[in-house]
C-alpha cells in the first residue's frame, strides 16, 4: 500500500490531470477547445480574465443616456488603461472587458500599443470581424521575395479548413471571384447604400485593377443553430445577446461545453510550460490564481498555447530548463522575434453632392472592401506586399451652427449630406529584430520578469503608407467627390491589434518554431495557433485564418495521439 501522503499526491495530480490543456480563451483557444472536445478529449481551458457568460453582456442594452459620461474616458479611465486608452475601441461601454495596465505593465524600448481583453472570450467580443481568405499570393511571398523563411503550407492545404470553420461561425459576404481574396462559404452579404454603388461604378471604371465589394464578415445575415440574425445596431463591441456574430461566448464555448468535457478556470494566469527532460514533452502548466496568488500544476497529454501572439510569447521565453534556457523550443532562437502588426492611420473623406432623398436603413455592422491591387503580378510598387482599402458613405449632421430652440431641435431631425470615407492597412514585413524578450530588472506584481517589446515600422511600411494616402485622396477624386481631405497619419505597431509572427511556422527546426501542422519542433506535444504561428502577415485581417489553422492543428493532433505518436 502507498504512503498517506504518497496516496493523497496521486490522487491530487488526477484531479488535475486532462487529454489536453489549452491556454486562452480568445479567437483561437475557443476553437481548439471546441474541436479537441469535439474529437472526445477532456480537456482544461485556462483564462486569465474574469468570465463573461453569453448572453448577459453588461451594456449590450443600455441606452446612451445610462452611460454617465457619454461614452468618454474619465481621467481615472485613462490613468489605469494608459495603453488601451490609445486605440478607438475602447469606451465607457466596453471598458469592463480590457485589461487594467496599471496591474499589467510591459517596458516599451519603442511605443508598442497592447491592447488587451482580460475576459473569458478575450478580442473575440472586440474583434471587428473582418473574415478573409489568404492565398498563394500570400503564402508565397516570402519564397518569391527571399523575406525570412518559407511558409510550410500553401492555400490548398488550409482551404478546406475555411470551408469547415466559415460553414460554422457564419460569414456573410459575396462571390467576387478574385484570385488574391479567394471565395469562401458565405451567407448572402449585406448592401451597398447608393452612394457605395456610386462609387463602386466610378472606381471600377476609371481603374482597371481594382474592384469595390462588400465587407466579407462574421455576422449573421440568415439565423444559424443557437444565434440570431444581425439587427444592425453595431454595438458589437459591448457583445451580442443574440449571438449574431461570432465570438468565443456565443458560439465555440457552447459547443465545446455541450460535449461535457469542458472545465473551464478563469482568473488564472499561465506562468510556464513544464518539461520532462527525459521524454521531451511539456507535460502541463503552472498556474497563479489571480485571487489568492495561488501557484498551482495542471498537466495533460497535449497543449495548445493560444494566449495571443505577445501572452504566449512570455509563457515560452519563461519556460526555461537545462535544454531550453532562452525559452520552451527556442533552440532556433526565433521566439520572440519576428513581431509584426498591420499599419494603419489613414483617413480619407470626401463630400458626395446630391441623393438628398436617399438614406439607409440601420447601421451595418461592416464596410465596403477594395481588395489588394498593388505588387499582384510581379513588382510595380515601390515597396514590397500591399495593401487594401475599407470604408463607408453615410450622411452627416444637419448643420446647426445658427439654430437655437425650436430651430435647433427640428434641424436636428433631418439628416446633413452625404459623405464618403476611406481607410487602410498595409502589410509589415517579417524583421528579426522586431522582436520581444524578457526585462532584465523589471518584475510584475507577480515576481516575474516583465516583457520588453523592441518593434517598429521600417522603411518598407513607410513608403507604402505615404502610397496609401496619396490613392486614397485619388480615388475619392476620380469618383468625383468634392472637398476631398486626407490624414495620411501612421499608427504604432499593435494598434491594429493583428500582433503576429514570434513562434514562425517553417520547414527547419534552425530558423522556425513549428511546422506545417502548428507543432512545435522541439517539443512535439505542444502546439501554436494563435497570432505567434504566422510566418509572414498578408494586408488581410488574419483571425479567421488563426481559426483555420486551429481546427486543421486540433484533427492532426488528435490523429497523432490515436497512433500514439503523442
Amino acid at each position: 500500500m502507498l504512503p498517506d501522503s504518497l496516496s493523497v499526491n496521486t490522487r491530487g495530480k488526477e484531479q488535475h490531470t486532462y487529454d489536453a490543456i489549452v491556454v486562452g480563451s480568445g479567437i483561437s483557444g475557443g476553437w481548439a477547445a471546441k474541436e479537441l472536445c469535439e474529437k472526445g478529449l477532456r480537456v482544461l481551458l485556462l483564462e486569465r480574465g474574469s468570465p463573461v457568460n453569453h448572453p448577459n453582456y453588461l451594456t449590450a442594452t443600455k441606452d446612451p443616456w445610462e452611460f454617465k459620461h457619454g461614452f468618454r474616458l474619465t481621467r481615472d479611465d485613462k490613468e489605469k488603461h494608459y495603453i488601451q486608452s490609445r486605440h478607438w475601441s475602447f469606451k465607457e461601454d466596453n471598458k469592463h472587458y480590457y485589461i487594467n495596465d496599471q496591474e499589467n505593465p510591459y517596458h516599451e524600448a519603442k511605443r508598442f500599443d497592447w491592447i488587451r481583453g482580460d475576459v473569458v472570450g478575450g478580442r473575440s467580443l472586440l474583434w471587428s470581424r473582418a473574415c478573409y481568405r489568404w492565398s498563394d499570393l500570400d503564402f508565397e511571398a516570402n519564397m518569391k521575395e527571399g523575406i525570412a523563411v518559407d511558409w510550410p503550407i500553401r492555400y490548398k492545404d488550409i482551404a478546406p479548413w475555411y470551408d469547415y470553420v466559415e460553414k460554422f461561425i457564419g460569414v456573410s459576404g459575396s462571390r467576387d471571384g478574385l484570385p488574391q481574396l479567394p471565395d469562401g462559404e458565405f451567407l448572402p452579404p449585406f448592401e451597398m447604400n447608393c452612394v457605395e454603388k456610386v462609387f463602386q461604378q466610378h472606381i471600377e471604371k476609371h481603374y482597371r485593377d481594382r474592384q469595390v465589394i462588400i465587407g466579407r464578415t462574421a455576422n449573421l445575415t440568415q439565423p444559424v443553430k443557437g444565434r440570431g440574425q444581425c439587427q444592425a445596431r453595431d454595438l458589437c463591441h459591448r457583445g451580442c445577446p443574440y449571438g449574431a456574430y461570432f465570438s468565443t461566448n456565443a458560439s465555440t464555448l457552447p459547443a465545446a461545453f455541450a460535449t461535457g468535457l469542458l472545465t473551464l478556470r478563469t482568473n488564472t494566469l499561465v506562468n510556464k510550460v513544464l518539461y520532462d527532460e527525459r521524454t521531451q514533452r511539456a507535460t502541463g502548466v503552472e498556474v497563479i490564481d489571480m485571487e489568492t496568488g495561488e501557484t498551482t500544476e495542471f498537466f495533460s497529454r497535449i497543449l495548445f498555447l493560444n494566449a495571443a501572439t505577445v501572452a504566449t510569447t512570455f509563457i515560452l521565453l519563461n519556460s526555461t530548463s537545462s535544454r531550453f534556457p532562452n525559452g520552451l523550443g527556442n533552440g532556433s532562437d526565433q521566439v520572440g522575434r519576428n513581431l509584426m502588426d498591420h499599419h494603419k492611420g489613414i483617413s480619407a473623406s470626401a463630400d458626395v453632392d446630391g441623393y438628398d432623398d436617399s438614406y439607409y436603413y440601420g447601421r451595418r455592422p461592416t464596410n465596403i472592401y477594395i481588395p489588394r491591387f498593388r505588387n499582384l503580378h510581379g513588382h510595380d510598387a515601390p515597396f514590397l506586399r500591399g495593401y487594401h482599402f475599407g470604408g463607408s458613405a453615410y450622411r452627416k449632421r444637419a448643420d446647426t451652427t445658427h439654430a437655437l430652440g425650436a430651430s435647433l431641435k427640428e434641424t436636428m431631425s433631418h439628416p446633413g449630406g452625404w459623405q464618403m470615407g476611406l481607410y487602410a492597412f498595409g502589410e509589415c514585413l517579417p524583421y528579426a529584430d522586431n522582436r520581444i524578450t524578457l526585462h532584465t530588472e523589471k518584475k510584475d506584481k507577480w515576481g516575474r520578469p516583465q516583457l520588453h517589446i523592441d518593434c517598429e515600422f521600417k522603411e518598407n511600411e513607410k513608403v507604402m503608407n505615404r502610397e496609401m494616402g496619396e490613392v486614397a485622396g485619388e480615388m475619392l477624386t476620380a469618383a468625383g467627390f468634392k472637398n476631398v481631405s486626407v490624414q495620411n497619419n501612421m499608427s504604432f505597431p499593435g494598434n491594429a491589434n493583428h500582433e503576429m509572427g514570434t513562434a514562425r511556422m517553417g520547414r527547419d527546426p534552425k530558423t522556425s518554431v513549428l511546422n506545417g501542422f502548428n507543432q512545435m519542433h522541439e517539443v512535439k506535444n505542444v502546439f501554436i495557433t494563435d497570432g505567434s504561428c504566422m510566418t509572414s502577415g498578408a494586408c488581410v485581417n488574419p483571425s479567421l485564418t488563426y481559426m483555420a489553422l486551429t481546427a486543421r492543428a486540433c484533427a492532426y493532433a488528435v490523429d497523432e495521439m490515436k497512433k500514439r505518436t503523442l
